[in-house]
């Protein structure tokens, strides 16, 4: 029987299966960022190469927001948050050290993984802003729709949040460097790719929530969770 809280149950502990979606969205994050300086062409769309992965981090939150809340959520991006910058501060340390005397990959490692400064405020900026969104528009719709029609929650989170990565990222990157009809162009075609791939993985959302839930004993409804994002503990 799957109990509904209005605030997520204290927990002395995390299941394995909470622990496994944390992996996988945290893994998906930093894949994403690092695959994303590689430029592909998907039937004519010039995009990222993220973009396989990093919807998958969307979908995720999707999964940890309907099952476990919006608290469990927030504290799933802030902890995103803080492992890719340790990433980027491990990736930038190995960047700076002196290459051995026989290695000539000095320049190909600066090439694929040295970060602007720009670049990493614009994926920040984005990354904290989008994730927030979704999960924020996630909750409050399940509370709207009492628990129903799990597919407009999913898609309508997943537009304003990546519609939110997209025009922030793109807009701190790059605004001053391309034309603004090309930034356009990029972002509302990141957008629409984003959302889409949220679109077709609904099969696969709806299954994993009805596992989680079934497994977890758990539904839960925020009504009384404080959506301050910057709220660790509550």
């Amino acid at each position: 029987m799957i109990e509904q809280h209005t605030t997520p149950p204290a927990r002395a502990s995390y299941s394995i299966w909470f622990v496994l979606l944390v992996a996988i969205f945290i893994t998906c994050l930093i894949t994403a960022n690092i695959i994303a300086v590689k430029l592909v062409d998907l039937m004519g769309l010039t995009l990222p190469a993220g973009i396989v992965v990093f919807p998958i981090s969307y979908i995720v939150g999707d999964v940890l927001t309907e099952v476990y809340g919006y608290r469990q959520a927030r504290r799933v991006i802030w902890l995103g948050f803080f492992c890719n910058l340790i990433a980027v501060i491990a990736i930038r340390l190995g960047q700076i050290l002196p290459a051995a005397s026989f290695w000539n990959g000095q320049a190909a490692y600066e090439r694929v993984l040295g970060y602007t400064p720009r670049l990493l405020l614009a994926s920040f900026l984005a990354y904290l802003m989008g994730e927030f969104a979704n999960a924020f528009v996630m909750a409050k719709m399940k509370i709207a729709t009492r628990g129903r029609w799990l597919w407009m929650r999913t898609i309508g989170s997943t537009i304003v949040g990546e519609g939110l990565d997209s025009l922030i990222f793109m807009t701190v990157a790059f605004i001053g460097t391309i034309p603004p009809t090309e930034l356009v162009s990029a972002m509302v075609a990141q957008w629409g790719v984003k959302t889409g791939y949220e679109a077709l993985a609904t099969p696969l959302t709806y299954a994993a929530v009805g596992f989680l839930k079934r497994r977890e004993g758990l539904d839960v409804y925020d009504y009384e969770t404080s959506f301050n994002p910057l709220l660790l503990e509550e």
